[in-house]
């Protein structure tokens, strides 16, 4: 059985009354869903909150899943959508000062590197994280979605609900904006 099989199954089961089975899927998916609103959003606090809302959405909806994609699809967007809500909420001048680990996970792997090089590598990524947040909410999300995440272009076009051509423009949108900033930075 398949994680796709089983997440159905799950579905299928939590729809029928088995809060059990809406447990496991918050405990598979969380993760996840947290990593894509903390890259969107920037702040950890409200990265749970958005993950939080987004279950929340998710188990009023379930009855409305209608199995068109994946679960992960489906959670992915709820949580995509959650967290660019915030986003709108908050004023546009908030900065990103914090940092996360897990992005320099596709900078680099530096374990073995020297202190310097850590330490190099660490102030790269607070850069590219403050880049990234400094994206507007339409290039910041196909971005952390597609590059950060690895969802295929296929997936993220239905995460955004928009079809893979104009995918592809915003991503490209995204990356040149996205050099620009760190340009700008130098």
């Amino acid at each position: 059985m398949t994680d796709g099989d089983t997440d159905d199954a799950l579905v299928a089961a939590a729809r029928r009354g088995d809060g059990c089975s809406f447990d496991v899927l918050v405990r598979h998916h969380t993760k996840r869903m947290y990593r894509v609103a903390l890259r969107i959003l920037g702040d950890p606090v409200e990265a749970e909150d958005a993950v939080q809302d987004a279950w929340v959405s998710a188990w009023r909806s379930l009855d409305t899943f209608r199995n068109e994609s994946a679960v992960s699809t489906w959670l992915y967007r709820i949580v995509t959508n959650s967290a660019l809500a915030q986003v709108r909420r908050r004023r546009p001048t908030t900065p990103l000062d914090t940092a996360d680990d897990t992005v320099g996970r596709w900078l680099s792997d530096p374990r073995g590197d020297t202190p310097e090089r850590q330490a190099v590598r660490s102030e790269e990524v607070r850069r590219v994280h403050r880049a990234i947040a400094s994206l507007e909410p339409s290039q910041r999300a196909p971005l952390v979605l597609r590059e950060l995440e690895g969802l295929s272009y296929e997936e993220v076009a239905a995460v955004l609900n928009v079809n893979v051509a104009a995918l592809r423009s915003r991503l490209h949108r995204a990356r040149m904006a996205l050099l620009t900033k760190l340009e700008e930075g130098r």
